[in-house]
């Protein structure tokens, strides 16, 4: 695509040429028809590449815990398979949450990144929350989980993530359940092999 928008950049010679050849008064600059061409380009073309479907580039056996877990359980899930975050799933495989290092190392005792909350608290005199030893996964998870279907294109999947930071979203079918899941490293790998 940057080929193509370096084979199609404009110069302003060239609207210039353009707007004398309309033989009217248009109320916009050089600068701002350049970006509303630029942005075009970048609208066609993505329009015209080819879809590359999330259920083609996601990871379909996925890792799993119950809301239940325990800490432990969590740790050695993400350490054996070598994982930065888990789908928390309940009875039918439907997603309820999102378990990751971060909350990991909040239900170890760690603190995250203070929140406005946390300040304000702070500037109240109120004592921070600590994490409770022995806690349960249900109370350090992130929930609702942020989630994708097979259908989406990788393209609104890593603008997902992007938008959101995080590294990657459970896969679901129409009723909620787990599917698999797309990462930023399955993204790169799809985009690196079109």
């Amino acid at each position: 695509m940057d080929e193509e928008l370096q084979r199609c950049e404009i110069s302003a010679e060239d609207l210039r040429a353009a707007l004398k050849e309309l033989k009217g008064y248009v109320d916009v600059t050089e600068d701002d028809l350049k970006r509303i061409y630029a942005i075009a380009l970048r609208h066609a073309a993505r329009r015209t590449a080819p879809r590359i479907f999330v259920r083609d580039v996601m990871t379909k056996d996925v890792v799993t815990v119950t809301a239940d877990a325990d800490f432990a359980t969590v740790t050695n899930l993400l350490s054996e398979h070598r994982i930065s975050g888990l789908p928390v799933v309940d009875e039918g495989n439907r997603v309820v949450g999102v378990v990751t290092e971060a909350d990991v190392l909040s239900m170890a005792g760690m603190r995250r990144e203070r929140t406005f909350k946390d300040i304000v608290r702070q500037i109240l005199g109120e004592p921070l929350p600590r994490p409770q030893e022995g806690g349960r996964l249900r109370d350090a998870m992130s929930s609702p989980a942020i989630t994708t279907g097979p259908d989406a294109d990788i393209r609104d999947a890593a603008a997902r993530l992007d938008e959101k930071r995080i590294k990657s979203l459970p896969v679901v079918d129409g009723a909620g359940r787990l599917i698999g899941i797309i990462s930023r490293a399955d993204i790169v790998r799809a985009i690196g092999a079109a």
